[in-house]
């Protein structure tokens, strides 16, 4: 208990602006962003997700899940909204729900033309299927609104990082080859890329281990091990469980400690020195009464318990923190002077 209350009442102090190749490290001036998990609902249930993140204010990170639907009359394949491989047609497309969402958000930001603000959302694509016609669905979505979204240039080098133009919003991806393939190998040099995927974690650190011995080595292996490759023009970001940072992630956690400080921070001073931004997921902290379709997997089991992990994180420089408690998460960066509070 002493070692908790010790650790709630330091004082934060907002990471040193990082000086990068990569663009990324100017969102939101540096300091790290709210990551809306899950941001869409789930078989009609919890609707209201996406609304939820967007009345936190701005900058944020929105995660949308994707999956194909094939429309029975035209065979199209088209993107939808879902938590399953496979969409159905109750599900909301990834244009109703997030793109005419934010669409007023987003053209009053063009039409004020404040680019220091920029971008407003950073937009997460977590696939469920990426066979490439789900991911020409994706692209073809993107085109449409290609005047809100930060590009790239492909360039000849995938070491050279090319500078950004920034638009109101950054769409990030993840680590599938396929998706490099179709969002990135496919384009010409010069042509503008739309998206950016996430680093490969080295999965060789784990050849020949059962479950438990794999989650052992997940939490222990030297940072250089698991990311030994640094940032791609394409490949910008690392994409994290909790449970590289504590054994057995959040429902094996106990006393968050200097050794788990230590851990975290070599992680994301690692990935900083890749030119990587890094993201962790998803750090929760909440009573089974409260949950509102949140699951156990990344439950710390009490709030106070995850405030301590927000705390490390935030003040490590974690460039994106993934939680299901977007209310309680911005409230405590504001409290922290990580934004002015609402």
């Amino acid at each position: 208990m002493l070692k908790t209350l010790v650790a709630l009442s330091a004082l934060f102090l907002a990471p040193q602006f990082f000086q990068s190749r990569n663009d990324f490290f100017q969102v939101n001036h540096g300091k790290p962003l709210l990551d809306a998990h899950n941001c869409y609902p789930y078989d009609g249930k919890w609707a209201n997700r996406i609304d939820r993140a967007l009345s936190t204010g701005v900058p944020v990170g929105i995660e949308q899940d994707i999956a194909p639907y094939v429309d029975p009359a035209t065979g199209e394949v088209i993107a939808k909204i879902t938590h399953r491989s496979k969409a159905d047609a109750s599900d909301p497309t990834l244009k109703h729900h997030f793109f005419d969402r934010v669409q007023p958000i987003i053209e009053r930001a063009i039409k004020d033309g404040d680019k220091s603000k920029w971008p407003l959302i950073v937009l997460h694509f977590d696939f469920k299927d990426n066979t490439t016609p789900t991911l020409e669905a994706v692209w073809k979505v993107l085109d449409e609104y290609q005047d809100w979204i930060t590009t790239g240039t492909k360039t000849e080098k995938d070491s050279d990082l090319s500078h950004l133009d920034w638009k109101p919003i950054l769409v990030l991806t993840e680590d599938n080859d396929n998706q490099e393939q179709v969002f990135y190998r496919k384009l010409a040099t010069g042509d503008k890329m739309r998206l950016f995927g996430s680093a490969h974690t080295n999965d060789k650190v784990f050849q020949g281990l059962n479950e438990r011995q794999k989650e052992h080595a997940m939490a222990h292996a030297a940072p250089d091990l698991l990311l030994p490759e640094p940032a791609t023009n394409y490949r910008r970001w690392w994409n994290n469980p909790w449970g590289v940072v504590e054994d057995g992630g959040q429902r094996a956690a106990a006393d968050w400690t200097i050794a788990d400080n230590r851990r975290l921070k070599a992680l994301v001073d690692h990935a900083h020195r890749l030119d990587y931004w890094i993201r962790f997921y998803t750090l929760d902290g909440f009573a089974p009464a409260k949950d509102q379709g949140w699951g156990a997997s990344y439950n710390f089991g009490s709030l106070q318990a995850a405030q301590l992990r927000w705390k490390a994180a935030l003040q490590d420089g974690v460039n994106l923190i993934a939680t299901d408690q977007y209310e309680d998460f911005r409230a405590f960066m504001e409290k922290a002077g990580y934004y002015p509070a609402k």
